[in-house]
């Protein structure tokens, strides 16, 4: 059924309410409007009827499996909410002066030295805004101390072929020469290639442990070793430390930088574009690059302190304080015990569903993966011509969103599954059953397939033509 949009439910006269209860005179000439605000005219109730039957419409973890491989779409606690809707947390206002503000700073630091034992790291900041953000932020730091110490030559960071998109990205975005390293056949870091390739220029590696494959490098204490010698640094991204968790620090694996995704593992909402926030920790080497200003105890006061070596300031104040808040709950309400037992769990609901799936799917990687694991639906292409697409919609009709699709690249007909620890055994049988009826459905029935969704209020878009053409505003004509 098609929904009208708010400005095609406007009815002149519908709102009897002004916007500004305000002479215009008092607006002065430079600033006032020369053509009138185009907005929708519609009652208050039906404004709110409008967005909630849209929102009726979104899937969210609170709607149903939310498998999304990489992204660790695991369900918010209600108590994290509750937090960060408590008055003097939530209007607390970032100009006040330090005496005044020191629960929120007291929270802030103790989430940084929270963070700081469950990462190994010396120290860190809380300012970044997500992941890409902290990467970001993490090759800053790396480039200025290469500078620093009369080595601003280095200008290559090599990334796996494996990597997620946003890192080769974050080293072009500094000015970094992108080396990719190919992977072995078992998923690996190619260790001979990145020591042939390692020499004076090396400013960094850029790695995901485990990978995006679902696998941990076996390798890393080889590769950290390898990059040091040559004078780089080894960036940690922390997409995927749901896996890992009080069990291995990235800080003891010899990571001398890395980002946290709050928003990912320390179980705060997110999705559609925010909000995030992602910490960069770092060793005590590096701690001077850190953005200003750092957050410090001094005797029972907490204070904020600029480094002269400091990058400066990545982001308006210091971070996105709310998000951070829910993440020092979810730490507080599980504590050292409880987070590594969501790390079990996460390892073992996905290694469940890939035993189950993997006589309907091959299999990325031999053996057991950590919180999630990559399949591929290359050889039922081949066959039936059903893509990983076409199973993906299809998953649309039983309710579940589908698996990350097309990633890593290195993988033809990708589909990468993270079941996250907050589902039961009930949910993910259901959704390997949903899947398994896919996998056969391509060989009995290859056209219903193509034709999936047939049970959503939208069918199958076409979604080259829309990237390519976007419609992003309303208009009469």
């Amino acid at each position: 059924m098609y929904n009208k949009l708010i400005f095609e439910k406007s009815v002149a006269g519908a709102n009897k309410r002004k916007l500004f209860n305000c002479d215009e005179k008092t607006v002065p000439e430079k600033y006032a409007r020369k053509a009138k605000l185009n907005l929708p005219d519609v009652s208050e109730v039906d404004l709110v009827r409008h967005y909630q039957e849209l929102a009726r419409k979104a899937h969210g973890v609170a709607n149903g499996f939310y498998p999304l491989g990489s992204c660790t779409m695991k369900y918010n606690p209600i108590i994290n909410e509750e937090i960060a809707s408590i008055e003097n947390f939530r209007n607390i206002h970032p100009l006040q002066s330090q005496s005044d503000m020191q629960g929120s700073m007291e929270v802030m630091y103790k989430l940084k030295e929270a963070l700081c034992e469950v990462t190994g790291m010396y120290d860190m900041t809380l300012q970044p805004s997500a992941g890409a953000h902290g990467e970001l932020t993490s090759l800053m730091m790396i480039k200025q101390f290469h500078e620093s110490n009369g080595e601003g030559y280095r200008n290559k960071v090599f990334i796996p072929d494996s990597a997620h998109g946003t890192n080769p990205a974050s080293a072009a975005m500094v000015g970094y020469e992108v080396v990719e390293i190919p992977s072995t056949d078992g998923g690996f870091v190619d260790v001979k290639k990145l020591e042939e390739l390692a020499d004076e220029k090396t400013a960094a590696l850029m790695l995901t442990n485990p990978n995006t494959l679902g696998i941990f490098e076996r390798d890393i204490v080889k590769i950290a070793e390898i990059i040091h010698k040559a004078g780089g640094k080894l960036y940690y991204d922390g997409a995927n430390m749901n896996a890992i968790m009080g069990y291995v620090r990235p800080g003891d694996m010899g990571f001398d930088v890395m980002h946290l995704n709050l928003h990912k593992t320390f179980s705060t909402p997110h999705g559609g574009g925010g909000p995030g926030s992602g910490p960069v920790g770092c060793t005590q080497e590096l701690a001077p690059f850190l953005p200003n200003p750092s957050i410090k105890k001094n005797g029972e006061m907490y204070e904020f302190e600029d480094s002269d070596d400091s990058i400066g300031k990545v982001k308006s104040f210091y971070g996105n304080f709310l998000v951070n808040l829910r993440a020092y709950t979810y730490i507080l309400s599980l504590g050292g015990k409880g987070l590594k037992e969501a790390s079990e769990n996460a390892v073992l609901n996905a290694n469940y569903m890939k035993a189950r799936l993997k006589e309907y799917y091959e299999m990325q990687s031999d053996g057991y993966c950590m919180h999630e694991f990559v399949m591929s639906a290359s050889k039922i292409k081949d066959e039936t011509g059903i893509s990983a697409l076409d199973i993906a919609k299809s998953m649309l009709d039983a309710k579940i969103h589908p698996p990350t699709m097309y990633f890593p690249l290195i993988v033809k007909e990708a589909l990468m599954v993270e079941p996250t620890e907050t589902e039961s055994k009930k949910t993910l049988d259901y959704a390997c059953d949903v899947l398994i009826d896919s996998a056969k459905l391509a060989y009995k029935d290859p056209e219903a397939l193509h034709n999936a969704p047939s049970t959503t209020p939208v069918k199958r878009l076409d979604e080259v033509g829309a990237a390519r053409n976007p419609i992003l505003k309303y208009t009469e004509e």
